[in-house]
């Protein structure tokens, strides 16, 4: 596991009339201030990232699909560095999962429909404080071959 990432299993209340699904809750230990939601998808079979935070916390939950979420660590002070992490979310697997800033990030919808990604940051959305790479960039030890 990447240094800073946290799984948690997630709690799931299903019944005849429909579900709930909580994500994040204020009193978590891993919680430390809320700054954004937002909700994006990724289409069956495409590749979202590689993409890095320089000071935003990630705390990524799919309730709806199937993802495949990939985590690079290339920190130079990390005890993990160098280290790739696969963690597979979403029906059948709800979790939340904690990036930190720093870490490198990329997913891919593994279901046959849309998966959908609900994301809560620590800060809003700033797009000067977050880099990108090419999917083949090989400087990440990763393939999605």
């Amino acid at each position: 596991m990447i240094k800073g990432v946290i799984i948690e299993k997630l709690k799931e209340m299903n019944d005849e009339r429909g579900s709930v699904k909580r994500m994040l809750r204020c009193d978590a230990p891993y919680f430390e201030r809320f700054g954004e939601i937002y909700f994006s998808t990724v289409n069956p079979g495409f590749i979202k990232g590689w993409k890095k935070h320089l000071k935003q916390t990630q705390h990524f939950a799919v309730p709806v699909g199937v993802l495949q979420l990939v985590i690079y660590d290339d920190r130079a002070d990390s005890s993990t560095k160098g280290e790739v992490q696969e963690i597979r979310i979403g029906e059948g697997n709800y979790q939340l999962v904690r990036i930190p800033p720093n870490v490198w990030y990329s997913f891919k919808a593994k279901s046959t429909g849309p998966a959908m990604i609900a994301n809560c940051t620590d800060m809003p959305h700033n797009p000067k404080e977050s880099v990108q790479l090419e999917i083949s960039d090989p400087s990440i030890p990763y393939s999605w071959d």
